[in-house]
């Protein structure tokens, strides 16, 4: 016999605080998590860490012999070298923004083993450091280790390659441009040097008569026809066509025949490293005799697009242009692209932070290797 019982029990009642519950602002005593367990087992950072760690292991020898047996410790090399890669991929604008960053984003402290008790750096103290890195060329070092690394992974391509170049904004402004030669001895007596000083307008200007006075090493250069133009360096690249990364990079002054000059020098330095070619693809600018035959005498098929509106014809003719490889080379090539918009728009590379080629050139290797890492993650999985 099943017997109800008809004794009607009243509702629960939750207050407002239980349902929606009650912030607390005491501090707990002790806390037994780590930052680790703050980030996600997903994380893609997690495989950049892995292989920046294992590059970082190598050229521990390198950062020994760096620094004095005596002194006051500094800043570890390789939390240098790891924010520098984490101020490229997350597009902190300035050494001294990622030095404040740091004493909050669990994030940067978990990729740089830094414990939740540590001190943030010191932006002065960081920047000395840096520059210590720059001097003894750490930066190339770490770029070629992490390419190396992608070949014993057999991630990359030692036949078929492409070439590109772009511009790199300097850090001068048009207001140095200022004739070669000028008297600047009475610069310091002109007060406020704004636009009412420097009226450049109507006035011819070029790189034969002109040179800029921040940063002499600059050139006037624009993109095409029509274009601003402004203080440039050449950025070039040469990408392995397997899984487009970056074999090398190269900072030279934005001339007319930079690109090309560029391209061969990065070509004979991969082939001093044992590097095959079999093929590089490449766009109109490098349709020219002298590099077209540079290939060739070197056994390189040219899969350079045809300029047919070049004086003197194209370089290029049916022999290379009838085969298959070559329309899968132009196709390929094409991924160097998102490699400079990549280094521009997050790596913060449209406009150099340093003056000079060399200290440009170190902030690509930089850059560079970032975005090597950031790709070879993703590969790898």
């Amino acid at each position: 016999m099943k017997i109800t019982s008809r004794v009607k029990m009243p509702p629960i009642e939750f207050s407002e605080a239980q349902m929606r519950g009650i912030q607390d602002k005491q501090t707990s005593m002790w806390a037994v998590i780590t930052i680790e367990d703050r980030i996600p087992s997903s994380h893609p950072l997690r495989g950049v860490k892995e292989l920046a760690d294992q590059r970082l292991v190598a050229l521990s020898r390198v950062f020994n012999r760096m620094y004095s047996p005596v002194g006051r410790p500094s800043i570890a090399p390789e939390r240098i070298l790891k924010s520098l890669l984490l101020i490229a991929l997350y597009s902190v604008r300035s050494e001294r923004q990622f030095c404040e960053q740091l004493g909050y984003n669990l994030l940067f402290r978990w990729f740089l083993d830094m414990e939740i008790e540590e001190e943030s750096f010191d932006a002065t103290v960081f920047s000395k450091n840096r520059e210590r890195l720059m001097e003894h060329e750490v930066g190339r070092l770490f770029f070629d280790a992490v390419v190396n690394q992608a070949r014993q992974a057999n991630l990359l391509s030692d036949d078929h390659f492409s070439v590109d170049g772009t511009l790199i904004e300097a850090w001068a402004s048009l207001k140095s441009f200022r004739p070669k030669g000028e008297d600047r001895s009475g610069d310091d007596d002109q007060g406020d040097r704004g636009n009412r000083w420097v009226d450049f307008h109507g006035e011819k200007r070029s790189n034969e008569t002109h040179e800029s006075t921040t940063d002499p090493e600059s050139l006037l250069a624009k993109k095409g026809p029509g274009k601003e133009a402004k203080l440039c360096y050449g950025a070039h690249a040469l990408m392995e066509n397997r899984n487009g990364l970056l074999v090398d990079l190269k900072i030279t002054q934005a001339t007319g025949t930079a690109e090309r000059e560029a391209a061969e020098e990065m070509i004979k330095r991969q082939r001093r490293k044992g590097v095959r070619f079999q093929s590089l693809g490449a766009d109109k600018n490098y349709d020219t005799h002298g590099f077209v035959d540079f290939l060739r005498r070197r056994k390189i098929v040219p899969h350079v697009a045809a300029n047919t509106k070049r004086k003197g014809g194209s370089a290029i003719d049916g022999r290379t242009t009838r085969h298959q490889s070559y329309t899968i080379s132009q196709r390929i090539r094409k991924r160097i692209e998102e490699i400079f918009g990549w280094t521009k728009t997050v790596g913060g590379f449209r406009k150099t932070r340093y003056r000079g080629a060399d200290r440009t050139q170190m902030a690509a290797w930089w850059v560079g290797a970032a975005y090597n890492l950031l790709r070879m993650a993703k590969v790898a999985v």
